[in-house]
């Protein structure tokens, strides 16, 4: 049984068209909510609505906040036309969506006459966090280029909780989302991993693809108990595709839980036991100290006999990212707090400037 709560909104702190950021009184108490109005629709001050208070008050991290699951002032709405596929299916808020692969879509021959990603690189990340790095430096170097994201349904289902992506978007950073899976709200909407890369390149014309959770992933410190798990699946499907598969390891030496010190335990299950092909794995050159124990880490589990790991001078991650005024954060933490994971990420960008003749820009400073 979920809580459930009846809350009374007292204020619209910011609302997009996607998501409202509302502050609800309940029981005479002032709290945080969230409202989808594409799906619980639009929400008024003093309007009376029914909350899903379950995640705050088991305190995670995970889904943390209360979500609106009706405006007891606004009750009935009619569907959009177009599309069948159903995303949240057999619950009662599941949504219609109009998915790239079903027969009435005017991209449905793209899908099926497809043959090869042709090497196309495609990035994936264990975090989303990991998104607005890359990002920032892969744009930098190369501004004309199309980048795709595609969201998986390992954490938040709707892409519009993503103040990362609402944002790159904006400043015309993103070129264009897909959902997959159980996520929606993309600009394009696909059943899987698969048909979604293919998309990315034949309907899209994608340079790059970066793919990733939305915000939030469930962890529960076992070896195999958590979303990132997913990694290794989509890193099989970008080379089952004719794709070129890149991983981006979560590093950190700010985290204090000895799992996740260097890279991570996920990304070293990831690398080791999940993924079935070889990838390409870039590394930071970090300090001396630190790359040593990444090597090491690196080493003791094999990793460098299954995978092709590179090791990229990136000295630039932060510059890429006050140049397009980004702000990140992960765990809590900002840039300069745990610099290594964003690095990370923005080394991924650095080496596809090494491998992909048309990546380097000469004039980058």
């Amino acid at each position: 049984m979920i809580s459930k709560k009846i809350g009374i909104v007292e204020s619209i702190v910011d609302q997009n068209g996607e998501l409202d950021d509302i502050r609800v009184k309940i029981n005479g108490e002032l709290q945080r909510a969230y409202n989808y109005p594409k799906i619980t629709g639009h929400i008024n001050i003093g309007d009376e609505v029914l909350l899903n208070t379950t995640a705050v008050e088991l305190s995670l991290g995970t889904g943390g906040y209360h979500f609106v699951i009706a405006n007891l002032n606004n009750l009935e709405s009619n569907f959009t036309k177009g599309g069948h596929i159903m995303k949240l299916r057999y619950t009662p808020l599941q949504v219609k969506v109009d998915s790239v692969e079903e027969q009435e879509s005017a991209y449905h021959k793209n899908i099926e006459e497809f043959s090869s990603l042709d090497n196309m690189p495609v990035v994936v990340g264990s975090l989303h966090s990991m998104l607005t790095p890359f990002v920032a430096s892969y744009k930098r170097l190369n501004p004309k280029k199309k980048l795709v994201y595609i969201m998986t349904d390992g954490a938040a289902l709707p892409i519009y909780l993503s103040k990362n992506v609402d944002t790159l978007k904006k400043k015309g950073l993103i070129d264009n989302t897909i959902t997959i899976g159980s996520a929606f709200g993309g600009d394009y909407e696909c059943i899987n991993i698969y048909t979604a890369l293919i998309t990315a390149k034949e309907v899209l014309k994608a340079d790059v693809v970066f793919v990733s959770m939305g915000p939030g992933i469930a962890g529960t410190g076992t070896k195999y108990g958590f979303t990132g798990i997913e990694q290794g699946p989509i890193l099989d499907a970008v080379k089952k595709l004719g794709g070129m598969p890149i991983s981006i390891p979560r590093i950190s030496f700010a985290d204090q839980r000895e799992r996740h010190k260097g890279i991570s335990h996920h990304s070293i299950t990831v690398l080791k036991e999940i993924v079935n092909v070889s990838v390409n794995l870039p590394i930071c050159t970090y300090n001396e100290e630190q790359l040593c124990y990444i090597k090491e880490q690196l080493r003791n589990n094999k990793l460098e006999l299954k995978h092709n790991i590179v090791y990229i001078n990136n000295e630039n991650s932060k510059a890429d990212l006050e140049y397009f005024e980004l702000k990140v954060r992960s765990m809590g933490r900002n840039f300069d707090q745990d610099k290594e994971f964003f690095e990370a990420a923005s080394t991924a960008a650095y080496y596809l400037a090494e491998v992909c003749d048309d990546s380097r820009r000469e004039n980058h400073k």
